[in-house]
């Protein structure tokens, strides 16, 4: 049995609301004795929204992991983020919108529909256990992912681990 784990923490930003974005993901893998491997990844898009990033970087996150082999090793993963609306849509919305033709309880379209049908895949076969973490009360991991996002969404290349 592989006692890895891999632990994803997730960030997005947006200078305006749409606005530049990035968005950042930090990656760790470690056994029950001590980390393996830590790596961070992030990106910009010129015209979006927060809530887009911060579905991005979760995408982003797992698809890095199974771009990278992982995804036949290692089915459970920890993502923490400070977004509930990715957070509340991965655990309490996202049945609910496909078993209602992705519309809402108002019958509208889902937002970011084509988002959250490629994190729904991403997260096919895997256990995935979304977990909150509040933002800027002095986390480190989510620290340094909103640091990443920002400078992306500002057009910087922040140096990544």
């Amino acid at each position: 049995m592989n006692d890895n784990e891999i632990i994803i923490f997730t960030d997005g930003s947006s200078k305006g609301n749409p606005g530049p974005g990035g968005w950042a993901a930090m990656i760790k893998i470690s056994n029950s004795q001590f980390l393996i491997s830590k790596k961070e990844i992030g990106g910009r898009a010129e015209h979006t929204t927060n809530n887009r990033m911060e579905l991005t970087a979760a995408i982003e996150a797992l698809s890095f992991l199974d771009s990278k082999g992982y995804k036949l090793q290692i089915t459970s993963y920890k993502i923490y983020s400070d977004s509930k609306y990715l957070i509340d849509g991965m655990t309490k919305w996202i049945h609910g919108w496909q078993k209602n033709g992705w519309r809402t309880k108002d019958r509208k379209g889902v937002l970011n529909r084509d988002l959250w049908e490629s994190l729904y895949e991403l997260t096919a076969g895997k256990e995935v256990e979304w977990k909150y973490v509040a933002g800027h009360i002095g986390h480190p991991e989510n620290e340094r992912c909103d640091e990443i996002a920002q400078a992306f969404a500002e057009g910087r290349k922040p140096k990544l681990l």
